[in-house]
């Protein structure tokens, strides 16, 4: 038996191959978009991909399940609490899969989602790990607040948080101390607020340093599970009903996508031109490259390790959109991480950038230092960051995620000075405001200069 792990370092998604060496057959579990890595693995051990079993219906990334159903005769596992309406065998509380000398068997563990599972892998008939899916992080839960508004199963928060309770003691602390835990997320994701970098651990350690798992009294677990989480992207919920469906395969959906050659001499006239219904442009270049010139209407989510969630915060699901990028090789990868989290069919048009038109000025360093009135300051952390580290007195704070629905909040009498807490958020806050505001007074992005400041 091998168990192995693949991770997306952009989602910080773990997925999982379970393989029989003496059946020479492999089960999936949580597998991202892209199958190729997966495919590989099994060629790699001259077996067959048999099956695939989602813990739930995702939120924050696109399975490749129905896929491997399709191209590979793959059975699909899930809960019956799903409502899927792709062809799926009933995983509930107490079902089993035989694979040679493995046997995983489904604990229903809601909390994180009314339909959530972990499986449990017997090896020779002993509890040997479990895959707990969004249930239980590294030094973590999942947060209980992703299916208000998702999903054919909805509920409360405070429902999910008490049924998750429960869930991790009347089901995962039951398991063996030895029994090795393999969660579906680690550090950075949305999905928990305070996880490990650590990408495995135990029962026995999870018990003795997880604090979902050493809160005793209830009402005080919900209290702490629901406090200071994370902002929602908005992608989630169309992802949930995404992986509900079933995504359509990786590679047909990337060749959709309307590529511009770099020898059309027009496609530069046609993003600019004004018949393009206002569809903004998202510029995947470096921000010292983006601001030497861009092209109206272009926001600057550069191709950093966050770029799909910052891709699906600013960038409404069903919201057509232009993909820009440095080169071919950059721009074919961009397309493919934005397939990742299902935005691949909103793109217009993909092209590469040469520049633009339109830039922006460095900010005055000195004058900010010696007279910040002079500038109107808009911090685009989270809320939990500026609580935790005021840094401007004065500054107006709209997270990025909410940044385009609340520009006019923003007066435009001064200058304006945008910062995040490092300089990615901000390239793309301060693209925003030049979009909206630009034309009526300056915008200013002090980038990693922040650290300056704190």
């Amino acid at each position: 038996m091998k168990i192995q792990q693949f991770e997306d370092k952009h989602l910080s998604h773990y997925s999982y191959a379970i393989l029989s060496e003496c059946e020479s057959q492999i089960i999936l579990i949580d597998p991202s978009r892209n199958p190729k890595v997966y495919e590989a693995y099994a060629a790699e051990n001259k077996a067959a991909i048999i099956a695939v079993i989602e813990t739930h219906p995702h939120a924050d990334f696109v399975s490749s399940h129905l896929e491997f159903h399709q191209r590979h005769n793959a059975k699909i596992y899930a809960h019956s609490l799903t409502g899927a309406s792709y062809p799926f065998e009933r995983f509930d509380e107490g079902a089993v899969i035989n694979l040679g000398k493995i046997t995983l068997s489904s604990l229903h563990t809601p909390g994180h989602s009314p339909d959530s599972i972990c499986i449990v892998l017997h090896h020779n008939g002993r509890e040997e790990a479990v895959f707990t899916g969004d249930t239980l992080f590294v030094g973590d839960c999942g947060r209980p607040d992703l299916r208000e508004d998702a999903g054919n199963q909805k509920a409360k928060r405070e429902e999910l948080a008490g049924k998750l309770f429960h869930s991790l003691r009347d089901k995962l602390m039951r398991l063996p101390d030895h029994v090795t835990v393999y969660p579906a997320h680690g550090a950075g994701t949305l999905c928990g607020k305070g996880l490990s970098t650590a990408n495995s651990s135990t029962i026995g350690a999870e018990k003795a340093g997880n604090w979902s798992l050493n809160e005793p009294d209830k009402p005080a677990f919900i209290r702490t599970l629901i406090a200071d989480q994370p902002f929602i992207p908005k992608y989630f919920g169309y992802d949930v009903e995404l992986n509900r469906s079933g995504a359509p395969a990786f590679e047909e959906a990337i060749k959709k996508v309307s590529v511009l050659a770099q020898e059309d001499r027009n496609s530069r006239t046609v993003i600019s031109s004004n018949d393009r219904n206002d569809l903004i442009i998202i510029d995947t270049r470096p921000e010292t490259e983006f601001k030497k010139g861009f092209l109206p209407g272009s926001v600057n989510i550069q191709e950093g390790n966050k770029f799909e969630t910052w891709l699906g915060s600013i960038v409404n699901p069903g919201e057509r959109y232009y993909l820009a990028a440095a080169d071919n090789e950059k721009l074919l990868a961009m397309i493919s991480r934005t397939a990742s989290i299902g935005y691949e069919s909103f793109i217009a048009s993909a092209f590469i950038s040469k520049g633009g038109s339109q830039t922006m000025d460095a900010p005055d360093l000195e004058l900010l230092t010696s007279n910040p009135d002079h500038f109107t300051i808009v911090d685009v952390r989270n809320t939990g960051e500026v609580k935790a580290q005021p840094i401007f007195a004065h500054a107006i704070h709209i997270p990025l995620a909410e940044l385009r629905e609340r520009t006019t909040e923003i007066p435009t009498n001064k200058p304006i000075m945008v910062h995040c807490a490092g300089g990615y958020r901000s390239a793309a806050a301060s693209s925003i405001l030049y979009i909206a505001l630009g034309t009526q007074t300056r915008i200013y992005d002090l980038g990693e200069a922040i650290a300056q400041f704190k």
